[in-house]
């Protein structure tokens, strides 16, 4: 079968969510990267195109030409801009009839997040949020279990991102410079639309439940004090589940600490991203197993969510790659039926979801601080 063709609008060689996505596209033989503007720096989107592989001919320096010249040309765009800069290519692939393949989060309000939701309904667009860390197979595994009935009644859980680039500094003592787009907060801290929204549609994904009540406390810890790098939230769902948030960048010694762990009245399960192979399972008579690819996982042994046998252990890019395959599937229904349906996926309706949740427990912390700081705390 003929590839599917795709564009870039950002991700540049000097971006590493672009080059992820680049691998990530190319693992199984699905996708073409074939045209881009990589880059507003006219020599990165040349040593971009070059490194990609993508013809000098098919290199644009705004995404307006690259939309109208290669309409028909390609099957998707794909956004990797900053989340900041998302909105304005976004929008003007979806008038254009462009499908749409957009790093999370989608946007960064949540009125230019319904906006877009419109524009996709009006258009009967396609739009698919990426999310990568649902794509690795043991966390596959992990909803079907609890799907299946594993925890007995839910009863609480913890989701955690702590990660420490805020505070570390370098070998001789300077400051780690992020990229200048973390740096500033807007109507979402940065930090909620980069790690937040990661940890909300985890636990979307896994257990699909709607928020009742959320209290929050976020704080600035680090070398950048314009921006918050702390954020500890508690949700309260149905039923009286009980859910716990915590992410930041001010964490010294947490490289990327992800970590899901999951309670019910049966049962426990957990997954490290560190140990991505590896689910944790915890029975109230006092057993606990780990399982693996090796033995006893379905989902997570699955052919489609692996390339290679357990003791090769499936990552980061391959986790984009099983979302990359997955889009392609959405793709052709959408491009011959009109529509698409996928539970591994993420639209329109989703991402306004996901920021309206981000945008709430922003919201609690910033009151709890405004408080604290009237009463002199």
């Amino acid at each position: 079968m003929s590839r599917l063709k795709l564009a870039f609008v950002g991700g540049g060689v000097n971006s590493a969510v672009g080059r992820a996505h680049f691998a990530a596209l190319n693992m199984d033989g699905v996708f073409e990267l074939v045209a881009g503007c990589f880059s507003k720096n006219p020599q990165i989107n040349l040593q971009s195109a070059q490194a990609y592989g993508v013809s000098q001919d098919r290199i644009y320096s705004d995404f307006a030409d690259l939309y109208r010249l290669e309409k028909g040309k390609i099957d998707a765009v794909v956004i990797l801009t900053p989340t900041s800069a998302h909105f304005e290519p976004v929008m003007a692939a979806i008038q254009a009839e462009i499908p749409v393949i957009c790093e999370k989060a989608l946007v960064s309000t949540v009125a230019d997040a319904e906006t877009i939701r419109a524009a996709v309904v009006e258009k009967n667009g396609f739009l698919v949020t990426t999310y990568n860390y649902t794509g690795y197979p043991a966390l596959r595994e992990m909803r079907q279990r609890i799907q299946n009935g594993l925890l007995g009644r839910l009863c609480h859980f913890n989701a955690e991102m702590p990660q420490e680039g805020y505070v570390r500094v370098t070998a001789d003592g300077k400051t780690i410079q992020p990229q200048p787009w973390r740096l500033s907060d807007g109507e979402i801290p940065t930090i909620y639309l980069d790690l937040g929204s990661h940890l909300h549609q985890i636990s979307h994904y896994l257990l699909g439940l709607a928020p009742e009540e959320i209290t929050a406390h976020h704080q600035s810890f680090g070398h950048f004090t314009d921006v918050i790098d702390y954020v500890d939230g508690s949700v309260i769902y149905k039923d009286k589940v009980f859910g716990k948030f915590i992410f930041g960048k001010s964490f010294l010694g947490k490289r990327n600490g992800l970590k899901i762990s999951i309670y019910g009245s049966d049962a426990s399960i957990e997954w490290v991203q560190t140990d991505p192979e590896q689910l944790k399972i915890a029975y109230r008579d006092g057993r606990i197993e780990f399982i693996d690819r090796a033995y006893d996982m379905d989902a997570g042994a699955a052919i489609e969510n692996c390339r290679f046998k357990a003791g090769h252990p499936a990552g980061y890019v391959e986790a984009f790659a099983n979302l990359y395959l997955n889009i392609a599937v959405a793709l052709k229904d959408y491009k011959k039926q009109g529509c698409w349906s996928s539970y591994e996926l993420f639209g329109a309706d989703y991402s306004v979801e996901n920021l309206q949740f981000l945008s709430a427990m922003a919201k609690a912390a910033a009151k709890v601080n405004t408080k604290l700081e009237s009463s002199g705390a």
